[in-house]
């Protein structure tokens, strides 16, 4: 019932003034001698029934709040409450808020919560009546009433208690002192991705997203015109969940320093001192209260939403300098590229310091312009990558004679500006439609369409909207189906796409359809080329939605582990694999798996003319030279073409029996084929791995049981990345992430997965958050970071893929290459090597527009992130906090500063 509901009683029939005095009119003079006891024993009855009336609003709200689990079973209570695993009564569809200005009744709560009026909804019960009646109203009030099913139920008086961010204050009078101590602020603004985005924004608790999770909603007061308006801060998809902050810490206002703490969301009866259960307890039966406070806690909130709190990440195995707490047996990449000859002197660690010495916490120091692409260093506007756009570098160079200018070369200090759109970007179409047509405005280039349209790379449809992929290539005019059918057929026993052939590297990929193609054959294919004169072809590839980085075959090693691919392809990649000896040949021979295949479609292998026959004749004896068997040579009548397939020696035999001075050479021990990040390509090769437990002594395991099992040569003596033995580290990781993609990522941070198709995960351990993607039609990118330990190979075993990388510089990609950038602990391993500015300049520039962002990190760290995405306008659509560790989901939006960078 509302707080006070005063037409229940009747007027006095005397009014008295404030002196006690009568009022004219009123018929009636008192004698004096009476006047004063008469004013006495009617404010006496006036104060009594006042008092009466406070007592029942009390007594009544009291009750409500002391019976508030079992009203949880009521449809008409606020806050409906299930079990982790439980299924929401009513329906599950989306939530409706009612708006400021709507008319009452016009819009319902579908899973059962209460949308309130004006702008507001109710966090208290509701329900009927204490007797089961509805209650009475306001003669001036319409009734806002709910539909739910066929039922008809009242919504709450708008005098009832609710939040309001604006005055701090709950609206209405306050119930007592314990409600009243709840009267703090949510910090809209501290969810917008806008800026300048006011603050007064509502708190509700109502219902959304496909399996009807609850949610937690920060909605801007204003009316909002239509349904299709994004008023809340969650994604703009339809299907998407609102915006979620859940919080067993505390909800932290940046601007006030205020908390609510996650009590305060819940319930009014429930117990607070259940957000607040350690993950380590002491004792026994410690262990026990524990599990009793995390299933209870399961109870409170939905199982996505659930999950996010129980969940706990095994990256907080390792401190915020990426300085494992355990000796792991893995090195770094950075160690490992660090050899006696050419070590890099390590820089000693720098504060993270924000531009003009002024401190993390000043907003003012992470205002980002656009990019100043009529600059000589940035001239490619739209489409820049600062390390393969450094012009000023480029030019410095003394020779381009294998292909230096075609190599990262990245500015120092890294750029913060941001990149501007296309004219005419728009949302890129859905997998699997993309692999066929893509829209022209997101990659207007037509270079490739005139020049390679015979080929059936890519065409510019009638229209001009378009630009169309036939699934041709220079090698395979009829397509790329056809093309893998007769590489299966070339060797049947080897081959086996999806089964023994999983990870394959095609190299000068084009517009990678061959690798688009495998994905119908259950394999996936990491494709490159260098940025040429091909204009965009990797971009085609990626907004295409098929895996694609750059890169050159030049005077570097490839950022891959050695025997990492099962096949490697080059279909008149334009690699000179036979000159100098091999060196870029033995190139290929390090990242390919002993007992993998070499697949080369090209003229030499067909074409009679002397120039064709010449570079044949030395192919034939580098390979021979190399210890390649040649499998088979054969002729592809339906496109005219041949191919040849090569296999790479399972064990040391061949190497044994060569020439002392047979080139190429045979590395000696000083030289780790897994040195690579700016390591120079080597003119030696590697022999192979003949021990029981050494990598590469054998095949992996068959697709698809290989994704889950434990590579063979992970034992219990060595110590994992979260200090346990390395096969059981990796069995935990595993574990962690299935029950957290599917009680989390899936279903409660409010993403419409159907818009998601290349993903990039910043600092992947054992690919683990790859491989619980594996049922989705996305592909994931995962990224080792040169500074962690080395676990990209146990990811390649898998059959899984990914490279490595120094997030201190920029990614060898183009703009807008990805949906999804899943960061967990990335930016605290980076604040003690680089400034976090830059850093999510360069998240800003990889992702896409509507792309989505995931983090976790310790809350310090996640506050400076927040205050940096807030800069960026990005969209806060949910953070989660338990324990110190923080889980925030960002969407990018379309805003682009307006002033250029000087």
């Amino acid at each position: 019932m509302p707080l006070f509901e005063r037409d229940r009683y009747q007027r006095l029939p005397l009014d008295i003034s404030s002196s006690g005095a009568p009022v004219a009119g009123s018929g009636r003079r008192p004698s004096s001698s009476s006047s004063s006891c008469a004013t006495a024993t009617i404010l006496l009855f006036v104060g009594l029934c006042l008092v009466g009336a406070w007592i029942m609003a009390s007594s009544s709200t009291s009750s409500n709040v002391n019976n508030k689990s079992a009203a949880q079973d009521d449809d008409h209570s606020a806050v409906d409450l299930t079990t982790a695993g439980g299924k929401q009564d009513g329906d599950s569809g989306g939530a409706t808020q009612m708006k400021e200005g709507a008319p009452p009744g016009d819009t319902a709560n579908a899973g059962g919560g209460k949308a309130a009026s004006n702008g507001t909804a109710e966090t208290a019960g509701t329900g009927s009546g204490q007797d089961g009646k509805k209650k009475k109203k306001d003669d001036n009030a319409a009734p806002a009433t709910e539909t739910k099913g066929e039922e008809t139920v009242d919504q709450p008086d708008k005098n009832q208690t609710a939040f309001n961010d604006q005055n701090s204050n709950l609206d209405g009078d306050q119930v007592n002192d314990q409600d009243a101590s709840r009267n703090q602020t949510l910090g809209g603004d501290q969810l917008s991705g806008d800026a300048d985005a006011p603050k007064n924004e509502t708190f509700a608790v109502v219902y959304g997203g496909d399996n009807g999770t609850e949610a937690i909603v920060f909605e801007e007061a204003d009316p909002v015109p239509t349904n299709n308006s994004s008023s809340t801060i969650s994604s703009s998809d339809d299907n998407s969940v609102p915006a979620v902050v859940v919080d067993s810490d505390a909800v932290t206002d940046n601007d006030a320093g205020e908390e609510t703490t996650m009590a305060e969301l819940l319930p009014s009866g429930l117990q607070a001192e259940l957000m607040n259960e350690t993950s380590s307890p002491a004792t026994a039966q410690d262990d026990n209260n524990a599990g009793e406070e995390e299933a209870l806690m399961a109870e409170l909130l939905p199982s996505g939403q659930a999950e996010l709190l129980n969940e706990t990440s095994p990256a907080t195995a390792t401190d915020n300098n990426n300085n494992n707490k355990y000796t792991s047996t893995f090195p770094t990449q950075s160690d490992e590229s660090s050899t006696p000859s050419s070590k890099k002197k390590k820089k000693s660690p720098t504060p993270n310091k924000t531009p003009n010495n002024e401190t993390s916490t000043d907003e003012s120091a992470y205002t980002f312009k656009l990019c100043n692409y009529n600059d000589s260093t940035t001239s490619t506007g739209a489409d820049y990558i600062p390390c393969l756009d450094n012009q000023s570098a480029i030019k410095s160079l003394k020779s381009t004679k294998h292909y230096e200018h075609r190599e990262r070369h990245c500015p120092s200090p890294a750029p913060s500006c941001l990149v501007p759109l296309p004219q005419g970007y728009r949302r890129p179409i859905p997998w699997p439609q993309s692999r066929d047509q893509i829209w022209h405005a997101n990659v207007p280039h037509t270079k490739l369409a005139s020049y390679k349209g015979n080929q059936n790379w890519v065409r510019l449809s009638n229209d001009s909207q378009h630009l169309v992929f036939p699934g041709g290539g220079t090698q395979f005019t009829n397509g790329a189906a056809h093309y893998l059918d007769v590489i299966a057929d070339a060797d049947a026993a080897n081959v086996r796409w999806g089964t023994r052939t999983r990870v394959v590297l095609d190299v000068g990929c084009g517009v990678a359809s061959f690798g688009g193609y495998l994905f119908d054959r259950d394999a996936l294919t990491m494709s490159f080329a260098p940025k040429d004169e091909h204009e965009a072809q990797v971009q085609f590839a990626l907004e295409r939605g098929i895996p694609a980085v750059l890169a050159v075959m030049g005077t570097k090693r490839l950022p891959f582990p050695a025997g990492a691919f099962d096949l490697v392809h080059c279909a008149r990649c334009r690699v000179p694999w036979h000159q100098e000896g091999g060196r870029l040949l033995v190139e290929a021979d390090r990242v390919l798996r002993p007992g993998g295949l070499f697949v080369w479609s090209a003229t030499p292998v067909y074409r009679k003319d002397e120039e064709n026959v010449g570079i044949w004749k030395a192919m034939e004896k580098v390979t021979k030279d190399m210890c390649w068997e040649m499998v088979n040579r054969t002729s592809d009548e339906l496109d005219q073409t041949a191919l040849v397939v090569f296999k790479k020696p399972e064990d040391n035999e061949c190497y044994g029996k060569r020439n002392s001075s047979a080139s190429p050479p045979l590395c000696d021990g000083s030289d780790d084929p897994n040195a690579v990040w700016n390591v120079t390509l080597q003119t030696c090769m590697h022999r192979v791995a003949t021990g029981q437990g050494e990598r590469g002594a054998r095949w992996p395991v068959q697709w698809p049981e290989r994704l889950t099992t434990a590579p063979y040569w992970l034992n219990e003596s060595q110590v994992g990345v979260y200090g346990k033995p390395a096969p059981e580290d990796f069995a935990s990781d595993t574990a962690h992430w299935k029950k957290a993609v599917n009680g989390s990522y899936l279903a409660g941070m409010g993403i419409d997965w159907g818009n998601v198709r290349n993903v990039i995960d910043t600092r992947s351990v054992y690919g683990g958050f790859a491989a619980a993607l594996r049922d989705m039609k996305v592909w994931v990118m995962n990224i080792v970071p040169v500074e962690a330990p080395d676990t990209l190979p146990i990811i390649y075993e898998r059959g899984l893929f990914g490279m490595y990388h120094d997030w201190c510089e920029s990614l060898s990609t183009y703009p807008r290459s990805y949906d999804l950038v899943h960061a967990d602990h990335l930016f605290s391993s980076l604040k003690d090597r680089c400034k976090l500015r830059p850093v999510m300049a360069e998240v800003d520039r990889i992702l896409r527009p509507e792309g989505k962002v995931i983090v976790r990190e310790d809350r310090e760290t996640a506050e400076e992130v927040e205050r940096i995405a807030k800069t960026l306008h990005w969209k806060v659509g949910m953070a989660v906090s338990k324990e110190g560790e923080r889980l925030l989901c960002f969407e990018k939006t379309m805003w682009r500063p307006t002033e250029v960078e000087s």
